[in-house]
């Protein structure tokens, strides 16, 4: 399957490569071509990431570091077909097996850009689960880092409120009950609380 991977200019030394606001403003787009939906969700992603990081009172630098790992969170879509991305939550085992690799794909995406390098691990890991039966690498608990944790239950929450299918569309006191519901299987309960508290 073709990689697309973005790799800063040629003889650029750290201090020279693409600053992160030049890498959104050059992926974004291809993400908005993509999915016009996609490129919506990854904005209120962002959104509702970033309550969730403040209302856990985490440092400013931080906090910035989850909303640009959380607008791109998906950009491993890019590489995913849109014939499969159509059909979710509807896949076969092997259409399952391509949609699951788009972390992998959008953390290698930005693997040789060093302002990005901070924030590969929230998107690798945004699809792991407290319980460790998430993907790609089964990670458990604290092991997922908190970055990760936050945009997953940012991500879940946004999928049922404005869902890319009519069929999965949730009121918010539906989509905030199955969020309580998977606090400490799926997703941090600490997390779930805060996301809570900042909806207010």
């Amino acid at each position: 399957m073709y990689m697309l991977t973005l790799i800063p200019p040629a003889k650029a030394d750290f201090n020279d490569c693409l600053a992160f606001s030049e890498i959104l403003s050059m992926v974004m787009p291809l993400v908005e071509l993509k999915n016009s939906k996609l490129y919506l969700h990854c904005h209120q992603v962002a959104n509702y990431a970033v309550s969730i990081a403040a209302k856990m009172r985490l440092p400013r630098e931080e906090i910035e570091r989850i909303r640009g790992a959380a607008l791109l969170h998906d950009i491993g879509h890019l590489t995913v077909p849109n014939a499969i991305l159509s059909k979710i939550p509807y896949l076969s085992s092997r259409e399952m097996s391509t949609y699951k690799n788009h972390c992998n794909a959008g953390s290698s995406m930005l693997e040789n850009i060093p302002s990005c390098q901070d924030i590969i691990p929230y998107i690798r890991y945004h699809h792991e689960r407290w319980d460790g039966k998430g993907y790609p690498k089964r990670l458990k608990g604290v092991n997922i880092p908190l970055g990760a944790r936050i945009i997953a239950v940012a991500n879940y929450y946004d999928r049922f409120i404005n869902p890319c299918t009519e069929h999965w569309v949730k009121t918010k006191n539906e989509a905030v009950k199955e969020l309580c519901d998977h606090a400490g299987t799926a997703f941090d309960p600490d997390v779930i609380k805060a996301f809570i508290e900042a909806l207010g």
